[in-house]
């Protein structure tokens, strides 16, 4: 393969084209983050309590639906990309295919789990006494 150098055994053996196209998901998710973090932190402030109702009636409003569900897709998403680098570099054996697919499995469930929950809770019927 080469002439017997370092590099010469290496050459050949580059890169996989993925690692800037994942490393601008990761700064993308990143920056994504930041902002839907900023917007639920500052909107979560802006109400006059936490009480079920009243975060049931601004969860109803799309204004603040879609960007929680652009939250939870995009907060999954990133800890997916972050998570595969971990086993990618540490895990070299054959459990690396089963701790893939479990992350997968996770980071799917979860997201799904969450946006479940929000569209409940958005959807969800508004009577007086215990929450739906």
């Amino acid at each position: 393969m080469g002439s017997g150098t370092s590099i010469g055994r290496v050459r050949g053996l580059g890169s996989a084209h993925e690692g800037t196209h994942h490393w601008w998901h990761q700064r993308v998710t990143a920056g994504s983050n930041l902002v839907l973090m900023t917007w639920l932190i500052v909107s979560l402030i802006r109400l006059p309590d936490l009480g079920y109702e009243t975060v049931q009636a601004w969860l109803s409003a799309p204004v603040a639906a879609v960007p929680m569900i652009l939250l939870v897709v995009s907060v999954f998403y990133h800890l997916r990309m972050g998570l595969q680098v971990v086993i990618e570099d540490y895990q070299h054996d054959e459990s690396r295919i089963v701790l893939m697919t479990l992350l997968n499995f996770f980071a799917i469930g979860g997201a799904v789990f969450a946006i479940f929950s929000i569209l409940k809770i958005a959807f969800a019927v508004t009577t007086t006494g215990a929450p739906v």
